[in-house]
């Protein structure tokens, strides 16, 4: 089964700011992701539903939440910094 994809707004003006590489290597592994979204290794704890794609030599994470057993949402783009990836407490998937 095939998933759609979504973008929550904030995500996609982070989508449209990443350099076309890393847009297109995030595309590779969000194609895989359709088909099969639920990759245990990739589960956020603590976070219903969410899972990551981490670019570890480019220092990018997205974060995605799966919907309805339908849908993918895009919910958040982000750059490590100091060795961590920013995420804040309000966050809301």
């Amino acid at each position: 089964m095939t998933y759609s994809l979504e973008f929550r707004d904030s995500a996609w003006k982070e989508w449209q700011k990443l350099d076309r590489l890393l847009r297109e290597q995030f595309k590779a592994k969000l194609l895989e992701r359709l088909e099969n979204p639920r990759v245990e290794s990739a589960r956020l704890s603590g976070m219903p539903d969410c899972y990551k794609i981490k670019l570890r030599a480019a220092g990018y994470r997205l974060v995605y939440r799966i919907f309805d057993e339908r849908a993918l949402r895009i919910t958040k783009i982000s750059r490590l910094e100091n060795g961590i990836f920013p995420f804040p407490r309000h966050f809301q998937a």
